[in-house]
């Protein structure tokens, strides 16, 4: 098997924003799980969560599209030059030619629940501005990243659990070895409240 390499990377979770964040947590032996803290949510557990993405909604052509999901998205393309990096992949090798394979297992579920809650047990209508296929929806995460990032090759998403952020990775490196497209943007994107 011949290698691929990786020219940027970068990481946002529950630790912080950006590799430095994980790092530093991973070397002081933190741990990034907290208290349940989800609102309207009464379930004694633990969860990793990404502060400030509640105060960071996406706007103007992106607002449809608007969930923790893409958010976690945006804001881990800020990260590490990440964004300069894709800008210079597109430019070196086309939109057409670059890939995108994103993970994801849960997607912008908190805005589905949040529409049937609001809908009442009674089954009427789901409000006017739920938009399933841009928030909740599996391609919803490709479809943000492809328009905000310009990209025109091939796109898939991986939804299997867990697993996904890792499936992902070989995904994008069969496509490039077939020919399919020169250069990936992959990400993994799971369990997203």
């Amino acid at each position: 098997m011949i290698p691929l390499r990786l020219l940027a990377m970068t990481v946002t979770n529950a630790f912080g924003a950006g590799n430095a964040a994980s790092v530093r947590a991973l070397r002081e032996g933190r741990s990034a799980l907290r208290a349940l803290d989800i609102e309207a949510t009464n379930l004694p557990t633990w969860i990793g969560r990404v502060d400030g993405l509640e105060s960071a909604p996406l706007e103007g052509e992106f607002a449809a599209a608007d969930c923790r999901n893409n958010r976690l998205a945006a804001l881990g393309l800020e990260q590490d030059g990440f964004l300069d990096a894709v800008r210079h992949c597109v430019a070196r090798h086309r939109a057409t030619r670059v890939g995108l394979f994103v993970a994801t297992s849960t997607s912008g579920i908190q805005v589905a629940e949040a529409a049937y809650l609001a809908r009442g047990a009674g089954g009427g209508p789901l409000p006017w501005r739920y938009d399933y296929a841009a928030t909740q929806g599996m391609f919803s995460l490709a479809r943000y990243l492809r328009a905000r990032l310009g990209l025109r090759g091939p796109v898939q998403v991986v939804s299997t659990a867990c697993s996904s952020s890792a499936k992902v990775f070989a995904t994008a490196a069969r496509h490039i070895r077939a020919g399919l497209c020169d250069a990936a943007l992959v990400g993994g994107w799971t369990a997203c409240v």
